[in-house]
């Protein structure tokens, strides 16, 4: 399931930080899969890990959003 960034930006923090811990967990099960040879379809690998780095990405922006307010 495709993740977007706009879908992301809805997320509480501590919502994203779940998330994250899902796709990291999903990610380290399909890798085992992949060494085992009990994964069809491969692509959902880097599918993943874009999405990890989709949330990576929206939880940035809100910490540079907060060093930003400070500043103002």
């Amino acid at each position: 399931m495709k993740l977007t960034a706009k879908e992301l930006r809805e997320f509480t923090d501590k919502e994203l930080e779940q998330k994250l811990y899902e796709l990291k967990e999903e990610l380290f099960n399909l890798n085992f899969r992949k060494v085992t040879s009990h994964l069809e379809d491969t692509s959902v690998i880097k599918k993943t890990k874009k999405n990890i780095a989709r949330v990576l990405t929206v939880m940035r922006e809100r910490e540079l959003e907060e060093v930003n307010s400070e500043k103002e």
